[in-house]
């Protein structure tokens, strides 16, 4: 036996080495195998979770987006036309320069000229507020209904990291959501005197000079709406007219009635103003200043055009006396917050590249977006 193993010892150690080598490559490979498929089950769940988890988040959005735009937005819309004409309301002006016409001695030639000054310069106020005011509402209701979904999907996303789904994440309040969507309102409620006035400046200024006899066609008109508003988004600190829109301290400012838990949260404060915080900075960025000139812009051309068909195309291509246009200028301002002519301006809006792209981004990021390109 000795002299057997003497002469066979050195295959018996290749013998055992070789087997050995090769079961501790099969163990690895078997655990390097059960850790693959166990990675590709994890990978699978996480996708599975994922996309119910987008679903869920997507009806969610998809439903405050409805809300917003058959509720909110049309809610918004009206107590702004009620208030736009209320606050500029052109009545007393016309009837007593209809009385002045039918009486001539009622109204001296120097109270004449001051009414027609007058009415030049409200009509004109009133066009561009309603302008004004409808384009950026409309913009900063998607602004909110955009920072919700994003919240909501972040929200839901710490959820999975806890083995948790929608129903079981815990989201934004629904009181902090009733909150931040009803602080569309606060133009109406609050901005809207101060809009009217900066407003009627900056028409006073543009239209200085300009007399009833003027000729205004389409280019004309056109450049004269565009520089008041100009005028009025120029003058005052950068931004100013953020405040217009939204309050200045969002930690005092609730619409909408605490929930019945009387508790102190300061969570949920802290969330509403987080919202509130984070739109502002939207607002306040180059990006959004970018979209609101060329959403006022293409309202703009909107606007005229409804103007040019209501005058006669070819009367307001070669230019009519400016008294001949204040009515109708007049007449756009009150119709432009009714439904049918809202609808149409504001599917302008959503009908722009960039715009579309903007709010895409919007949805989709953190804090930074990035600035669409204009072609």
């Amino acid at each position: 036996m000795w002299d057997l193993w003497r002469r066979h010892k050195r295959k018996v150690y290749v013998t055992l080495g070789v087997f050995g080598s090769g079961y501790l490559l099969y163990r690895l490979y078997d655990a390097r195998r059960r850790r693959l498929h166990d990675l590709k089950k994890q990978l699978a769940d996480d996708r599975e979770n994922e996309e119910l988890i987008k679903a869920q988040v997507q009806a969610h959005f998809e439903s405050v987006q409805r809300i917003a735009d058959s509720t909110t937005l049309p809610h918004v819309m009206n107590l702004l036309d009620i208030r736009l004409a209320d606050n500029l309301d052109l009545t007393h002006f016309t009837e007593r320069l209809i009385q002045g016409k039918g009486q001539p001695n009622t109204l001296t030639t120097t109270e004449k000229l001051e009414l027609w000054d007058r009415l030049k310069t409200l009509s004109f106020t009133k066009m561009v507020s309603s302008l004004w005011a409808m384009t950026m509402l409309s913009l900063y209701i998607r602004v909110q209904v955009n920072i919700l979904g994003r919240h909501l999907y972040i929200d839901t996303a710490r959820g999975l990291g806890s083995s948790h789904l929608l129903d079981e994440a815990e989201l934004i309040d629904r009181n902090d959501e009733q909150q931040f969507l009803a602080c569309a309102d606060y133009l109406s409620n609050y901005g809207l005197l101060a809009l009217i006035s900066n407003t009627e400046v900056a028409t006073t200024e543009v239209l200085k000079g300009k007399q009833l006899k003027d000729f205004f066609n389409v280019s004309v008109l056109h450049d004269t709406i565009i520089h008041i508003l100009d005028t009025l988004m120029s003058n005052g600190s950068p931004h100013h007219w953020v405040g217009y829109l939204m309050p200045e301290d969002a930690g005092v400012y609730k619409f909408v009635a605490p929930s019945s838990n009387t508790s102190s949260d300061i969570s949920h404060a802290t969330k509403f103003e987080l919202l509130m915080g984070e739109t502002r900075e939207v607002l306040s960025s180059a990006e959004f200043g970018n979209i609101v000139d060329i959403s006022l812009r293409s309202v703009v051309n909107g606007v005229l055009e409804d103007i040019s068909l209501q005058c006669g195309e070819n009367n307001l291509m070669s230019g009519m006396p400016l008294a001949k246009l204040l009515p109708r200028i007049a007449q756009t301002g009150q119709l432009l917050l009714k439904e049918t002519n809202r609808s149409r301006y504001i599917h302008i809006m959503r009908s722009i590249p960039e715009v579309e792209l903007f709010f895409t981004l919007l949805y989709s990021t953190s804090r930074t977006i990035p600035t669409p390109s204009i072609v």
